[in-house]
């Protein structure tokens, strides 16, 4: 699209605008592709147009001619440059789609581990909370039965014969740790009873066969 800015140059110092133009279009045209890729080429004719327009208005200024605008409808490279970007855009295609499988397999192996990972550790605490509360109920249990027999006053012999018998129980039990009252301490002092018991048990007998012997 041009509009003539002054007749006389347009008359006398150009034979033949049209032709005239459109080979210098067409000389241009092959300067100005030619310092693109062929991607940037297909893909930006806009600035294709601008570029040429630039260029045939400073050369037709001289035939007294002002290029308005230049369209380039399309371009057609040839078969052999065709097939070549078909094979370069197929290539392209499969090399996304591979690294997108390759993207997807390893988000689901990461997702999978996490989840075995958190399987692991709810089991763990689980595990260790049931063993907890387990050793907390027995060592409730030790604490209810030594209350009880405290505020009966009981003998420290009985006391202390009781004791044992509540801990062989809880050696039986299933927890790791258990956890016995602080006031049990007195309790212990009373294991001395219990000696007391068997040297007077021991003695009773020593008794009985130095007497039948004599």
């Amino acid at each position: 699209y041009f509009e003539a800015t002054d007749p006389v140059k347009l008359v006398y110092n150009v034979a033949d605008f049209y032709s005239a133009a459109t080979k210098l279009a067409q000389t241009n045209l092959r300067n100005v592709i030619g310092e693109m890729e062929l991607d940037e080429a297909l893909t930006s004719r806009e600035i294709i147009n601008a570029k040429l327009r630039e260029v045939l208005d400073d050369a037709t200024d001289k035939w007294g001619v002002r290029v308005v605008r230049v369209e380039i409808k399309r371009i057609d490279p040839p078969q052999d440059v065709t097939q070549a970007m078909h094979r370069q855009m197929k290539a392209e295609r499969e090399k996304r789609a591979a690294i997108l499988e390759a993207e997807g397999d390893r988000q689901a192996k990461i997702l999978a581990a996490d989840g075995e990972a958190e399987a692991v550790r709810r089991v763990a605490d689980a595990q260790r909370y049931k063993l907890e509360v387990e050793a907390t109920g027995e060592g409730n249990a030790i604490t209810t039965v030594f209350n009880a027999i405290k505020d009966a006053e009981p003998d420290d012999k009985l006391i202390a014969i009781q004791y044992l018998e509540a801990l062989k129980v809880v050696a039986n039990g299933s927890a790791s740790k258990v956890f016995l009252p602080y006031e049990a301490s007195g309790v212990l002092s009373a294991l001395g009873g219990i000696r007391e018991i068997f040297q007077e048990q021991q003695g009773g007998d020593g008794a009985s066969s130095n007497g039948t012997g004599g």
